[in-house]
């Protein structure tokens, strides 16, 4: 863990447009790295693993907005849909049955992205436009009354990092179709190797770990 934290963060949010809310990507990170930001002010933390996040929810105080911005298990979505403030990544209707039907019973309204697939790496998940219309015209989600779909997520080329551009280019074209279509209002890309390209295409918030933190610790 990087011990200096604080003054990497406030340089960083110095350093990007206000406008742009920073989602510190707390994955493998200690409690202590946690509460250090928490201490200066900063409330989203984004987690990749349901039953990280879990662990770290019930250690931390509760006015933390946590993200889940990896990948949805629907047997572990029942653990997280109490006390999560947004979900990056769905990619299927499924899912958002599930995340409503929770919801319902919650009495509570979940806020979601759709993950668009924008590279072409293996390690990259992600749907296509095709398919993220195919959700967002169903009456299945039109008739979903506890799950709202708020914008748009996706992780561009890590190996080359001249495609990001085009990737970056081509998420912005499809959320500002959205944006005047069904009202979105969030686009989640950039991370902390490319956020300052991100920010150029019209990104609303960063998910920055590496950056913040340096190499990731073990908890």
């Amino acid at each position: 863990m990087n011990n200096n934290v604080e003054s990497i963060y406030f340089s960083l949010k110095k350093s990007i447009p206000k406008n742009i809310e920073i989602l510190v990507v707390s994955k493998n990170q200690n409690v202590l790295s946690i509460e250090k930001l928490y201490q200066i002010g900063h409330r989203n933390f984004g987690e990749n693993y349901i039953q990280e996040m879990i662990k770290k929810y019930k250690i931390l105080p509760k006015d933390i907005r946590w993200h889940m911005i990896g990948k949805i298990q629907s047997n572990k979505l029942k653990y997280l849909t109490p006390f999560v403030h947004l979900i990056h990544s769905v990619q299927k209707i499924e899912h958002l049955r599930i995340i409503n039907k929770l919801a319902c019973k919650q009495g509570k309204i979940i806020n979601c992205l759709l993950q668009i697939k924008i590279c072409n790496e293996k390690s990259k998940s992600g749907i296509t436009s095709k398919e993220a219309n195919k959700i967002l015209e169903s009456e299945s989600y039109k008739c979903m009354k506890n799950v709202n779909i708020i914008g748009l997520m996706g992780m561009a080329s890590f190996v080359d990092l001249s495609k990001v551009h085009d990737e970056f280019y081509y998420l912005q074209k499809l959320y500002n179709i959205y944006k005047k279509k069904y009202g979105h209002y969030v686009l989640s890309m950039g991370m902390s190797r490319d956020y300052s390209i991100a920010i150029k295409y019209g990104s609303t918030l960063i998910r920055i770990g590496t950056s913040i933190f340096g190499k990731r610790s073990n908890r």
